[in-house]
């Protein structure tokens, strides 16, 4: 037994843990090729499925003509937003993010309009690959090219082009609760407020005030591996997915949800995960390759490029920022204020609340005001990033605070 500075310390060789060289359960698989990964997937008479995404940030689709691809020999099935059920508005809950059934079910494809460069319109399975990158090309799409909003603060005018025509701001005063519908129109899907105390005499109370206001941009999380998803829709109705997950149980929930299918006739096989980050929640793929699979009748396997994990999956959110802090001669905080704009992307669903609740955690503040605003922009929809929503809250409050 040694001792530091009056401390007992126990010789290394005690220890069970701190100094041995345990053994990564994982790490055989990985080092000797053992493990699967969603892109590993073989099966006997798989298709290879590729999806037709849009080259504009906001259009109406006035028509689609799939009748070319659907010719072209080695084309097993052609799937459009037709050949999915009418989502109804039930919420579905992500674990760190929380969207409406009806609005996952358009994000994984585009039924009236487009809302981002990158939503998936149209999907080929094909016998390989290359058939179905052609056949993605002979698909014909008319649209109406619209505006598009690509800031919270140019979303948040009056005078912006309206993502949603049917979404109304939602306020409330905590993390998840659900709020009361203000009846607003615009592109604000949510607003959250936390406050306590009296702002203006905090304020009339300092001696210093600093106020500064931030933007960050969107970051996608940047895992190595793509999304990848294979299914297969049996005789008997039961339709099995092999994906690339960080959520199980919400892949189930979502994918049976925008199927209109019970949850017991779906199963989720989670294959190893090439990095996720929070990135990899939202069911991207794994009802698209279900119907593909229900309208070819064989397995259906899809793998992401680069390019449409960039464009077609979930990135944290952008956002406009306002912090004001004041505090009296002896530095004590007498009053904060913080404004927080955050991109939903093309649907409601920012982890602003995140930010919002967490801005001020180490700080006693006995006049505080809080306001967070869910924005929805012509860009992919956003998705949990490594404690989402709260460093680019905490960003902006621990700048004010260092000039404090």
């Amino acid at each position: 037994m040694a001792t530091i500075t009056g401390l007992e310390t126990r010789d290394s060789d005690s220890f069970k843990v701190i100094g041995t060289n345990p053994i990564r359960h994982d790490g055989v698989d990985k080092v000797t090729g053992r493990a699967k990964y969603g892109a590993d997937i073989q099966m006997v008479g798989l298709l290879h499925g590729k999806i037709l995404r849009s080259p504009h940030a906001h259009a109406v689709i006035l028509s689609i003509d799939t009748s070319a691809a659907e010719a072209l020999p080695g084309v097993k099935a052609v799937a459009t937003a037709k050949d999915f059920p009418i989502a109804m508005d039930q919420v579905l809950d992500f674990s760190e993010t929380r969207a409406t059934l009806r609005m996952t079910a358009e994000n994984t494809f585009a039924t009236n309009k487009v809302l981002y460069k990158g939503h998936a319109i149209a999907a080929i399975a094909a016998v390989n690959p290359h058939i179905a990158e052609e056949a993605l090309d002979l698909i014909k799409v008319d649209y109406q090219i619209l505006t598009p909003v690509l800031s919270v603060q140019d979303a948040m005018k009056e005078s912006a082009p309206i993502l949603h025509d049917s979404l109304t701001t939602r306020f409330r005063v905590e993390r998840l609760g659900m709020g009361e519908d203000t009846g607003v129109k615009g592109n604000i899907a949510d607003q959250v407020q936390f406050k306590r105390g009296d702002l203006e005499k905090g304020f009339n109370d300092a001696h210093v005030i600093v106020e500064r206001d931030f933007r960050t941009q969107m970051v996608h999380q940047g895992y190595i591996e793509p999304q990848t998803s294979t299914g297969f829709w049996s005789q008997d109705g039961h339709l099995t997915i092999w994906t690339s997950t960080q959520g199980i149980f919400p892949i189930r929930t979502s994918t049976a949800a925008i199927l209109g299918l019970p949850e017991s006739m779906v199963k989720v096989i989670p294959m190893e995960i090439g990095g996720g980050f929070g990135g990899k929640q939202a069911p991207y793929l794994d009802p698209v390759v279900a119907v593909l699979s229900r309208k070819s009748g064989s397995p259906v396997k899809i793998t992401m490029t680069r390019t449409e994990v960039f464009e077609g999956t979930g990135p944290t959110s952008g956002t406009y920022m306002w912090c004001k802090v004041g505090a009296d001669s002896d530095g004590m905080i007498t009053a904060a204020h913080l404004y927080l704009a955050y991109e939903a992307g093309a649907f409601p669903g920012s982890p602003v609340a995140g930010g919002a609740q967490s801005s001020f955690g180490p700080y006693k503040i006995d006049n505080l005001l809080v306001d967070g605003y869910d924005v929805v922009v012509n860009k992919p929809k956003t998705s949990a990033y490594r404690a989402p929503g709260q460093p680019q809250a905490i960003f902006a409050v621990e700048s004010v605070m260092d000039e404090v």
